[in-house]
């Protein structure tokens, strides 16, 4: 079986790790700790703790095991090894909209998507669109309120 890569930068990838050393190390000792002290009150039938805790536990085990296939699958792109004048994963675009107001984005993987930070996947309609391009660019946005062009004014790799 065939591994899809997982694009992401280093700190997406930081970030991942971070969050699965914290499950390890913090998240399930504790709840781990709860489920044994609840099981030795007794009846586990109608006992929260116990019940809630090995629920707890079950989302733990599937984050963790998520976690690590896309850890185990990560090719992390570092933006400043990039020598490209063209829009690629990791690149921080500005672009124009047609009514003059201007938008930065930065094209990361699935797992770093923000967008109040304005983190797009390169998955997204408007990364797969911007993709290959250049600055002056003209470029057609697919939207679910109707298609708009930008213009790409700043291709930068931060």
């Amino acid at each position: 079986m065939s591994q899809v890569r997982n694009y992401i930068t280093p700190q997406g990838i930081e970030a991942l790790r971070s969050e699965y050393e914290q499950l390890v190390k913090i998240e399930r000792p504790k709840t781990v700790e709860t489920v044994a002290w609840a099981a030795g009150n007794g009846d586990r039938s109608e006992n929260g703790d116990y019940i809630y805790g090995k629920r707890r536990l079950r989302e733990i085990d599937r984050r963790l095991r998520y976690l690590g296939k896309k850890i185990e699958s990560a090719h992390i792109v570092n933006p400043l090894e990039m020598q490209t004048d063209k829009v690629a994963f990791s690149a921080t675009v500005s672009v124009e909209y047609e009514d003059g107001s201007h938008k930065i984005f930065q094209i990361v993987g699935e797992d770093e998507i923000d967008a109040v930070g304005c983190k797009i996947s390169w998955k997204s309609p408007m990364a797969k669109s911007l993709l290959g391009k250049k600055i002056d660019d003209e470029v057609l946005i697919p939207r679910p309120k109707g298609d708009t062009w930008v213009v790409i004014t700043k291709v930068e790799y931060l």
